[in-house]
């Protein structure tokens, strides 16, 4: 036996309680992608107007008629907030505001007065531009996660063109005043595409949650806490994989008596003094330039290209810097130094192991001639 159109919403209503659940049962695991709680909050307004519109379509009455369609709009807005949260990383409810408060009042309004059948024309008109607006959204981000995003961008468009096209359908047979909740081919249409388009846009969704929090898993692991500089093994991954091209510079820094710093004036000192050096650091990275901290008080720098009268210019004013650096502490100013050892590679083979140990020797040399001086390795043979 086929199911009516009440009994597909109902069937489309309790399939949203079990993707509110999914969605919120899955922020309560993380808490770390506030982007889901958002979208579960918009599919439970979303899921209030389905029940709401089923009764109406089953008894029309004023309080159905004006739920389902006030939550509907309150709920499409409360996505296009999620979609902007999404890209932007923050949530502006404010911006939606003004612009959902005047939807609100001249399409309730205009029904409340009798004439739903204007209301509904006008509803459905909002709901498509704010599925297309959330299409927008998306598509805007969609660097992130091109085939997903793209994905969930088709079935924005495709679901809010059956709001159009239902509005298209009621405008050529124009009745301001209908009287209970409109019925034609397009409604059935638009109702088949909510269907696939509702569970499409929801596994989307979490896939996209889960995709941005692996992503983000994989960044934490690669990422040193303190300095966000890469981290030891996110180095070597970058470049212990393959040959180094002749012309590579490997910038190797050790702050000089780090140890008596944190013995002195502690650990949350000896942070701070980390954090500088890194500002030091960084200052001087250019494009396709890596930087890392390898471990304590130790950190490199890689330049794919670079001459070694280069790589010592750019060695000594990072230690000048890091040099001209005060920190005040309770126990009076405290000032860093640091000692560098410079490789470059030559000859047709390298790696960067072999890169590294010439900038430790280097560097070995900078410490025992006094330290706070910068040493290039003298010649890198070919490996």
């Amino acid at each position: 036996m086929a199911l009516d159109y009440n009994s597909l919403l109902l069937a489309i209503g309790f399939s949203g309680i079990c993707l509110v659940m999914t969605m919120l049962g899955s922020w309560a695991v993380t808490r770390s992608e506030n982007t889901l709680l958002t979208w579960g909050i918009g599919a439970i307004v979303t899921v209030v107007s389905i029940f709401a519109y089923s009764s109406y379509v089953w008894k029309p009455t004023l309080f159905a008629g004006t739920l389902a369609i006030s939550s509907l709009i309150v709920a499409i807005a409360i996505l296009f907030a999620a979609a902007r949260q999404f890209r932007s990383g923050i949530l502006r409810i404010s911006d939606i505001i003004p612009i959902t408060l005047l939807t609100l009042v001249v399409i309730v309004g205009t029904f409340a007065v009798g004439y739903d059948g204007v209301s509904f024309i006008m509803f459905n008109l909002a709901i498509g531009i704010s599925m297309w607006g959330c299409a927008a959204e998306y598509w805007r981000a969609r660097a992130e996660a091109p085939a997903v995003i793209c994905g969930l961008s088709v079935l924005y468009t495709i679901t809010g063109a059956s709001f159009f096209l239902c509005a298209f359908v009621l405008i050529q047979d124009f009745r301001p005043v209908l009287g209970h909740a409109p019925q034609n081919w397009a409604e059935d249409l638009s109702l088949a595409i909510v269907i696939g388009g509702m569970s499409g846009i929801g596994a989307l969704s979490l896939s996209l949650h889960y995709s941005r929090l692996a992503r983000r898993h994989r960044t934490e692991a690669r990422t040193d806490p303190l300095t966000g500089l890469l981290n030891r093994r996110a180095f070597f991954e970058a470049h212990g994989r393959y040959a180094v091209a002749p012309g590579s510079a490997v910038l190797l820094f050790d702050l000089d008596n780090f140890k008596a710093i944190n013995d002195r004036y502690g650990h949350a000192v000896g942070d701070m003094v980390l954090n500088i050096f890194t500002e030091e650091l960084t200052a001087l990275r250019h494009t396709g330039d890596c930087c890392a901290r390898l471990g304590g008080e130790e950190f490199v720098m890689f330049k794919a290209t670079c001459l070694p009268e280069q790589a010592q210019s750019i060695a000594e004013q990072i230690r000048k810097g890091f040099a001209g650096r005060i920190v005040e502490t309770e126990k009076g100013l405290l000032r860093g130094t640091v000692s560098v050892g410079i490789a470059i590679a030559t000859g047709t083979r390298s790696d960067i192991d072999t890169l590294l140990r010439e900038a430790d020797h280097a560097l070995y040399d900078a410490k025992n001639t006094g330290r706070d001086r910068v040493v290039v390795s003298s010649y890198l043979q070919a490996v």
